[in-house]
């Protein structure tokens, strides 16, 4: 059994190497900073916010076109713009009634793309 265990990456006795291990902790980032980190990722963890910044890359759409795009209704559309723009990741601008969106900091369509490449095993070139 104990064999099984080291192979699933299981440690068989508890022994901690205290300067390894201090330095590790030393080199972690405070946990309100983990907190941000996570939060901003759950934001992008979203298939349909995922969706709106591919529409926009490159483009700037009303909320009108881009529900239309999507495929889906302009209130689950606003829904997901208000959280990619609390993000930062996109802008609006308003026009009479419209309002007009855009990316605003392409690190986060960068990000996702990036993502998607690794898993989707897209040679880069």
């Amino acid at each position: 059994m104990s064999k099984r265990r080291v192979s699933a990456g299981i440690c068989e006795v508890d022994c901690v190497d205290g300067p390894r291990a201090a330095a590790a902790r030393a080199a972690l980032p405070p946990e309100e900073e983990s907190r941000d980190t996570a939060d901003a990722i759950k934001v992008l963890a979203h298939a349909g916010r995922l969706r709106v910044l591919k529409a926009l890359e490159g483009h700037e759409l009303c909320v009108c076109d881009l529900a239309h795009v999507l495929g889906g209704s302009m209130s689950g559309t606003s829904a997901q713009l208000k959280e990619l723009r609390r993000l930062g990741a996109v802008a609006f601008r308003t026009q009479g009634k419209l309002a007009y969106y855009r990316i605003a900091d392409p690190f986060w369509l960068e990000l996702a793309d990036s993502v998607s490449e690794k898993l989707n095993g897209a040679v880069s070139s």
